[in-house]
């Protein structure tokens, strides 16, 4: 599974780079409305747009799985330290063992 993903991502990387060498070029980016109607933009290269647009949607995710992980783990932790606190149990002397009478004949009659 680990070699799944490690191709995967360097497929996209591959991807990626590619992307951003064939469209180095700028374009304008508008960010924030201005008070005369215009907006405030920078000029910035399309392969930099993408890569920071992609950041902006992986990266929550990935802290929110990070923590949600960390979460279960640490209860599935919790839940399995208090099972193994029920379980123990104190150790039970063993049972004397029977007493087995055997019945012998008298002397003398067989």
């Amino acid at each position: 599974m680990q070699a799944i993903r490690t191709v995967l991502w360097v497929l996209l990387a591959i991807v990626m780079v590619a992307f951003i060498a064939i469209n180095w070029v700028a374009v304008p980016v508008n960010i924030w409305p201005v008070a005369d109607g215009t907006y405030l933009h920078f000029n910035w290269p399309i392969g930099l747009v993408v890569l920071v647009s992609f950041l902006l949607g992986l990266v929550p995710m990935w802290l929110l799985h990070k923590g949600a992980r960390w979460r279960f783990n640490r209860r599935i932790g919790t839940l399995e330290n208090s099972v193994r606190a029920a379980s123990v149990s104190v150790p039970v002397e063993p049972a004397p063992a029977p007493v087995v009478t055997t019945r012998e004949p008298p002397l003398g009659t067989l």
